[in-house]
């Protein structure tokens, strides 16, 4: 079973893949559903895909608007380029799109995304015949119902979303940006006005609110909370279900990174017969996310999908930042401006960082890796600038060096509990 990791720009897409994903989902400047992504240009999604080839992984790539006139115009050339760059299969939404990329390029495989809310076997059934190899299952079926669609489909691919953000709307179908903010979700310009603080009035009683539960900053009526099908992966993996997919092409590098191995990690510990281990469990409470929940999987009410008090996400742990590079240190060490030697005792290597967020000389943090047994806590004792500049705290958006005992790997990520 695939775990297809989201990659909103080139440095999410590298981290995605070196923390264990089978395949990423990313989208070029036009025509994908997360305008505001990073996303990559042509050239870029001609890299990505050698990159990502030559670590024997699949690069889809999201072709999902709901196209108007005025977009067809380009399509056909942008799906020749992707068929000619060689991306393992476009996911696309609309009927017009799908016939397009089939006339295009007849040979790209096809996947159906989730938007086209795809809720029965039937309405699979129906897809097949247009040339769809993989459904992207609505977020609105329980377990069963998926269960009952890939019995009756044995021929037909399989992917469902385990992990992310939700929409009030049904499978992202969702109106209320475009009617509030004229800029449509169904564009990839959603402005998420399901987070925003409502108070509900009746129009002729204008001091007379509905007995709904709210305090002084209104109530979340339509907020949802994010979904977690961690429990559950041993009952997906004996399903039949092809690919598990995390939601999160906005969200940062650290997030997709640390979520993706958590779900490849524990994948391969329930293929191998062995308990999954609590800390991986733990991972997912130590990204940014909201309350979560189980959807609609278990069958339960859907009421356990809504959080009414707040909208806001749980940051427990903040980014600070990638290990770029380790290396040794020559014996021309770093002095500070006043050419006096910091107390620490000289370290054989040098790890360049690539900041995110200021932590301070003297802190511990932490640094995880694609094997999260390797993760670690770190004292930070010595921080020099690019320039060799002896430094109190970091500032984002620059490079430092950390002086340590021992060999980093470059893939290491930074992160500091809040307190």
């Amino acid at each position: 079973m695939e775990v297809l990791a989201p990659a909103g720009d080139w440095d999410k897409l590298k981290y995605a893949v070196a923390y264990g994903a089978d395949a990423v989902y990313t989208a070029g400047k036009q025509f994908g559903l997360r305008a505001k992504a990073g996303n990559l240009d042509n050239q870029q999604i001609k890299e990505a895909a050698e990159f990502c080839h030559s670590y024997n992984r699949r690069i889809y790539v999201t072709v999902n608007i709901f196209a108007h006139n005025n977009d067809l115009t380009e399509l056909p050339a942008y799906i020749n380029y992707l068929n000619e760059v060689g991306v393992d299969a476009l996911i696309v939404s609309d009927p017009g799109v799908l016939s397009i990329v089939r006339e295009t390029a007849p040979r790209l495989p096809i996947h159906l995304s989730t938007q086209a809310n795809t809720t029965s076997w039937k309405a699979a059934e129906f897809w097949a015949k247009q040339g769809v190899k993989r459904i992207i299952l609505a977020r609105e079926l329980t377990f069963q119902e998926i269960k009952e669609i890939i019995k009756a489909l044995p021929q037909l691919e399989f992917e469902i979303f385990v992990h992310g953000a939700m929409c009030i709307s049904y499978s992202g179908r969702c109106l209320l940006s475009a009617f509030l903010n004229n800029r449509s979700a169904n564009k990839g310009l959603c402005t998420q006005p399901c987070r925003w603080k409502f108070t509900l009035l009746e129009e002729t009683r204008p001091d007379q609110y509905f007995p709904i539960e709210e305090d002084d900053r209104g109530t979340y009526i339509l907020n949802s909370r994010d979904l977690c099908l961690y429990e559950h992966l041993h009952e997906i993996l004996d399903s039949g279900i092809n690919s598990i997919k995390i939601e999160g092409r906005m969200k940062s590098l650290y997030y997709v990174a640390n979520t993706t191995r958590v779900y490849k990690t524990a994948l391969k510990l329930l293929k191998s017969g062995e308990k999954s281990s609590h800390i991986l469990s733990e991972e997912l409470e130590k990204i940014s996310h909201r309350q979560y929940t189980t959807g609609f999987f278990t069958g339960s009410s859907s009421l356990n999908t809504q959080y009414y008090e707040s909208s806001s996400y749980i940051r427990d742990y903040q980014y600070l930042g990638e290990i770029l590079e380790t290396k040794k240190q020559d014996s021309n060490r770093p002095k500070n401006p006043d050419n006096q030697e910091p107390e620490i005792g000289l370290k054989p290597f040098i790890s360049l960082i690539n900041v995110k967020a200021k932590f301070r000389r003297g802190e511990e943090i932490e640094i995880i890796f694609p094997d999260y047994r390797q993760d670690m806590i770190f004292k930070v004792d010595e921080i020099y600038s690019s320039e060799d500049e002896l430094l109190v705290e970091t500032k984002p958006n620059s490079i430092v060096k950390l002086m340590t005992n021992e060999e980093l790997p470059n893939d290491g990520i930074l992160r500091k509990k809040i307190t």
